[in-house]
């Protein structure tokens, strides 16, 4: 099915075909149409299914549409289209896909859309100084675009198409009374498309006040950014002590020969202490995480993708809205606190139809909970145990794996914790067992 069946102007799909999109994926298939004709879509979307395009192509066509009326008399640009998404890097992304699609839309009566992206954590004064004479297409995060409104530099009374990308990670990162904020900006009268790879009440409930009889989408998590095909991503699971992950790190990017390979750790502290461990053994490593600066941040990933590390060590900051074409290997170095997180985890390998390899680094403490996330997944998988690397800890009792202390490897495992009743008969327990000289 080509791009030009969906109902896309043919400057479009020679933009998608040009830059390698050269049929649609299912999300694409269902929504570009959709969107077209003016319906609000609630679509279910794993990163790396080709949603962005999803959107992307629509609103570029919108811009195409207004063309002519957006700026009578050369006035300043009035945004018809605001993307809102939970991170800076899938903001610099989702930004990247449009502004390579505008570039194909010059003509004598089309412009090249101005698209402005803008986050957090870097000074607002280069964003607003490229917010002057306004911009057609914004994409950004919510607490920098609320400061942008407050400082004049930006309005959105225009906006005609509203996309919340990765709803249910808004949530999660709290930007709840942010996103209320921005919703009450915006006029009463607009397409809204809303994506979310899952759907708890939180985001039902966003999701049900937004739309107008939308049209529902629902893409099964192994479609891939530029083809409809199945990704192929080998899973493993391997059985190690705590205080080997990392020597068994090494031997596996060793003995499979992974030119790159992208592992996951709980916290920025472990980002940074893997990173250097792996660098002491001659492995070009370096961590992503929260801490560093957007531009260091950027820097990471433009050299990872030019294959100038080897080895990227990350929180979840990368598990989406990134994407790394090729990546051979994906390593859970810690479990993720989530069946969900996993998913997104696995997906930076396996895309666009190449192979992949997934691998989890299972220690006696966290074995209970990969066996939680293997069951919500619908997933068997033999716990592989590699010669010299057969763990020998013993896992924690019940009580220590339900308090999340010694079973740190996961960094903290969710729908496990302890209520306070449970807290409150382990201290119970512990003062009866104490000796009288010691109360």
């Amino acid at each position: 099915m080509p791009f030009a069946s969906l109902g896309l102007s043919p400057a479009l799909a020679r933009a998608a075909a040009e830059l390698g999109f050269t049929a649609p994926t299912p999300i694409q298939a269902e929504a570009i149409p959709a969107v077209l004709r003016g319906a609000d879509v609630w679509a279910s979307a794993q990163t790396g299914s080709g949603k962005t395009a999803a959107f992307a192509l629509p609103a570029l066509q919108r811009h195409q549409d207004l063309s002519l009326s957006q700026r009578p008399g050369g006035g300043a640009r009035r945004v018809h289209t605001l993307v809102v998404v939970p991170t800076r890097e899938l903001a610099a992304q989702v930004g990247e896909v449009l502004r390579s699609l505008g570039q194909h839309l010059a003509s004598a009566s089309t412009s090249i859309p101005k698209v402005a992206v803008v986050f957090g954590g870097v000074s607002i004064n280069p964003q607003m100084m490229a917010l002057r004479g306004g911009a057609d297409i914004v994409v950004a995060t919510p607490g920098r675009l609320l400061d942008l409104v407050e400082h004049n530099a930006l309005k959105l009374a225009s906006v005609q198409l509203l996309v919340l990308d990765e709803a249910d990670r808004l949530l999660d990162l709290g930007f709840a009374d942010e996103l209320n904020r921005v919703l009450a900006l915006l006029p009463a009268q607009r397409q809204t498309l809303f994506f979310s790879a899952t759907f708890p009440d939180s985001v039902k409930t966003l999701a049900a006040s937004l739309l107008r009889e939308p049209v529902r989408i629902e893409v099964a998590p192994t479609a891939t950014a530029d083809s409809g095909d199945s990704a192929t991503i080998l899973q493993r699971a391997i059985a190690v002590d705590d205080k080997r992950r990392t020597q068994l790190l090494l031997k596996l990017i060793k003995d499979e020969g992974w030119e790159r390979v992208l592992v996951f750790v709980a916290t920025k502290y472990t980002a940074e202490h893997v990173a250097e461990k792996l660098y002491r053994a001659k492995v070009f490593a370096t961590p992503f995480h929260g801490d560093l600066s957007q531009g260091a941040r950027t820097q990471v990933l433009d050299e990872f993708k030019a294959q100038r590390w080897q080895v990227v060590v990350t929180t979840d900051l990368a598990a989406r809205g990134i994407d790394i074409a090729q990546l051979p290997a994906v390593v859970n170095y810690d479990l993720p606190r989530s069946a969900v997180d996993y998913i997104h985890r696995i997906g930076r390998t396996g895309r666009a139809g190449e192979s992949g390899v997934a691998v989890s680094l299972v220690t006696p403490a966290s074995e209970a909970h990969w066996h939680l996330i293997e069951k919500r997944q619908g997933l068997s998988l033999p716990l592989e145990h590699i010669a010299g690397f057969e763990p020998t800890e013993v896992a924690p009792t019940p009580p220590q794996q339900l308090g999340g202390a010694s079973g740190g490897n996961n960094g903290g495992v969710k729908g496990v914790r302890p209520s306070k009743k449970d807290k409150l008969r382990a201290a119970q327990a512990a003062a009866a067992a104490m000796p009288d000289e010691a109360r």
